[in-house]
C-alpha cells in the first residue's frame, strides 16, 4: 500500500491546480497528515509529500524523489539519527552523514533532532549542528546555518519551533529559541530568541510583528531585506 501511494498520481497538473499566493498547489497536499507519527517508511513518504507541497517547480513525485538534494539529505539524516541513538552506531552515522554531505552539499549532524515534514529547498550550503532541534513543518532555504557559539559539550545550537521559514543565507547562532510561525529573512543573523509569529530581518536581526489581519507571509514583502 505504501509503495502504491508513492507511485500513484506521479504527474501533477499545475494548470488544473494553480498555485496559491505562496506558489503552492492547492491540490497537491490533498492527503491528510497521519496521526500519530508514522513509522519509518511512512515518515519518508510524509517528507516526500511535504517537499512536493513546497516546490511548485516540480512536475512529479518521481522527479522530486530522484532529483531533490535537500530531500535526500533529510532522508539520510532520518537514518543516521536513528543510528546515532544506538549503541556503537555513532561512527558509522558520522561517516554516512559525511557521504551525504559530499553528495548533496547539506551537512546535518546525526545528533540533530529534526521534526516532521521538514524541507530544505535547493539545499546547497546548509549546516545544522549537533544539538540543533527543528520542529514540524519547517521550510529552510539554501545557505542556512544553525550553528553554535560554544566549544563546551552543552546545548549550543538553536531550537526552531513549528511552521518556521528561514530565508537563504540566514545564520542562527547559539542556543537561541525561535518561536512558532516565525519568518527569518535572507542573510539575517539571529543571536537572540525570537517570539512566535514575528518577522526577523537584518544583521543583527531586528524583530517586528505583522499588522493586525496581515498574513505573515505577505508581511515579508514589506521588508526587502527578506529577499536579498
Amino acid at each position: 500500500m505504501s509503495l502504491l501511494r508513492l507511485t500513484r498520481d506521479l504527474s501533477i497538473d499545475r494548470a488544473a491546480t494553480p498555485p496559491d499566493a505562496r506558489g503552492r498547489s492547492t491540490k497537491v497536499r490533498a492527503l491528510p497528515v497521519p496521526e500519530p507519527a508514522p513509522g519509518r517508511l511512512g515518515r519518508f513518504l510524509e517528507d516526500l509529500d511535504a517537499a512536493i507541497e513546497r516546490d511548485p517547480a516540480v512536475d512529479s513525485r518521481l522527479e522530486m524523489a530522484l532529483a531533490s538534494p535537500g530531500l535526500h539529505a533529510i532522508w539520510v539524516h532520518r537514518l543516521t539519527h536513528w543510528m546515532w541513538t544506538r549503541r556503537g552506531g555513532r561512527l558509522l552515522a558520522r561517516l554516512l552523514s559525511q557521504l551525504a554531505r559530499a553528495l548533496t552539499g547539506v551537512e546535518i549532524h546525526p545528533g540533530a533532532q529534526i521534526g516532521r515534514r521538514f524541507f530544505i529547498d535547493h539545499g546547497m550550503g546548509v549546516v545544522i549542528g549537533e544539538t540543533a532541534e527543528v520542529g514540524d513543518d519547517v521550510l529552510m532555504y539554501h545557505g542556512v546555518t544553525l550553528g553554535g557559539r560554544s566549544m563546551e559539550h552543552v546545548k549550543r545550537h538553536p531550537t526552531i519551533g513549528n511552521k518556521v521559514t528561514i530565508g537563504a543565507g540566514a545564520r542562527i547562532l547559539g542556543p537561541v529559541y525561535i518561536g512558532d510561525r516565525v519568518q527569518i529573512g535572507a542573510n539575517s543573523v539571529v543571536v537572540k530568541d525570537i517570539p512566535a509569529g514575528a518577522v526577523a530581518t537584518g544583521v543583527p536581526a531586528t524583530i517586528r510583528f505583522p499588522n493586525k489581519g496581515e498574513d505573515p507571509y505577505e508581511a515579508m514583502f514589506a521588508d526587502p531585506a527578506l529577499w536579498i
